[in-house]
């Protein structure tokens, strides 16, 4: 994932959101998201907006509903941001244990073997 595609940490929890929950609508996501953001309707709209200009989401209208659906998946887009973080701020070039994601609300154990694979893939990667 490059970093124009990477989500700032408000696209990741609309992300986090259309993940746990699927296509949702503004409103829909913009509830979920509120405790976390606390920020207005618009806000929400306009991120939705950038977020299908970068391609993370895409918007489709149902029953006259815009809703929208990731387009990018949890574990690559999580593999990645994991990737880029160890080795951009702590400076470690080994890939970073899945144990490190062991207890995350947000995976589950297939999840964290496909991300502990990914994670690998973009140490050798990093090598070659």
């Amino acid at each position: 994932m490059s970093s124009s595609l990477s989500p700032s940490n408000a696209e990741l929890a609309l992300l986090k959101c259309l993940w746990r929950h699927g296509a949702s609508s503004a409103r829909e996501l913009h509830d979920h998201v509120l405790p976390i953001l606390d920020w207005s309707y618009s806000s929400t709209r306009k991120t939705l907006e950038r977020m299908i200009a970068k391609g993370l989401v895409e918007e489709a209208s149902e029953h006259g509903l815009n809703i929208y659906r990731a387009r990018v998946g949890k574990v690559a887009t999580l593999a990645a941001i994991s990737a880029d973080f160890v080795q951009r701020v702590l400076e470690i070039d080994a890939p970073l244990p899945a144990q490190a994601f062991a207890d995350s609300r947000l995976l589950d154990q297939g999840e964290l073997e496909e991300l502990e694979a990914l994670l690998r893939d973009a140490a050798a990667g990093d090598d070659a």
